[in-house]
């Protein structure tokens, strides 16, 4: 992990529940917000962190070009997301250029076209930043500083002895069954090898991503959901192997490479509250219900 990886983790720990402005987590005063961002997407990339971004510019996707084409009465949009495609439908454009106010309404509009795949993000700011479980982990039980040089702040010490006492790391779980009751461990140890879905997301991400896709495809074959398989079942084949938050990142991380495409749920009547909880909530529209191979 590079220094200036460290310090924005750090700044981050020391943050409310762990979590913060993107312009609060420079490792220097120096450090230009891009530069910052850029560490955030590193660190997210390896689930050590997780991000709330915003849309600065964005266009018009081919199939809402295709939609522009068809009758305007016609057509299943409100005044506001038929103004906000027909703004865009020339250039890449901001969204104060739509000239939809307010801000916050506007937002919305242009998160739900996104979502379902009217119009395309060009270019998107990250706002807030949070810690995840697997970054905390990785800080109290992992990472291993080398070196001589002072690099850390009394600050940024302080945000980690905290922390570490908020967390009781004391010493990891394995260590206490070890202790108390050495046949368990061994137990525990037989069970993870008989996992018949062995994901090691720190040493092969791309090779259990592809095999979260594989899983996504062969539920989808199996339950006959023609390409529209519900998020839960997914959950409940892979739910003891990854925690929903790895599992989420992995969807995402699909998602940007184009070999997955995540939908929002409009009629929710026919599932069960425990299975629409298995959905990815979003701050703006209905929650990430269907996955779709592309």
């Amino acid at each position: 992990m590079e220094v200036r990886e460290l310090k924005f983790l750090l700044k981050l720990a020391g943050l409310s529940e762990y979590k913060g402005k993107i312009s609060e987590l420079k490792p220097t005063s120096s450090t230009k917000i891009a530069d910052t961002e850029k560490i955030c997407r590193r660190l997210g990339d390896r689930a050590l962190v997780d991000y709330q971004e915003r849309v600065t510019k964005f266009k018009l996707s081919s199939v809402g070009k295709a939609l522009l084409k068809l009758n305007v009465e016609q057509l299943p949009l409100t005044t506001a997301e038929l103004t906000i495609l027909q703004a865009c439908s020339q250039d890449i454009i901001t969204p104060q250029q739509t000239k939809v106010t307010p801000a916050k309404i506007r937002n919305k509009i242009i998160n739900s076209l996104i979502e379902r795949g009217l119009i395309t993000a060009v270019t998107t700011q990250i706002r807030q930043v949070w810690l995840t479980d697997k970054g905390k982990k990785h800080l109290l039980t992992e990472y291993t500083p080398q070196g001589t040089n002072p690099v850390l702040s009394l600050d940024l010490l302080h945000n980690y002895l905290c922390l570490f006492r908020q967390n009781n790391c004391l010493a990891t779980t394995n260590e206490l069954i070890s202790v108390y009751n050495p046949s368990k461990l061994v137990k525990q140890e037989v069970y993870t090898q008989k996992k018949d879905f062995s994901l090691n997301y720190g040493k092969n991400k791309l090779a259990s991503d592809e095999r979260v896709l594989q899983t996504i495809y062969d539920l989808d074959r199996q339950l006959n959901t023609n390409n529209y398989l519900p998020i839960f079942y997914l959950r409940e084949k892979l739910q003891p192997f990854l925690s929903r938050e790895e599992l989420d990142l992995a969807l995402y991380r699909l998602q940007r490479k184009n070999k997955l495409e995540l939908s929002s749920i409009v009629e929710s009547s026919k599932y069960t509250r425990e299975q629409l909880q298995a959905g990815i909530p979003q701050n703006v529209g209905g929650c990430l219900f269907f996955l779709i191979v592309s």
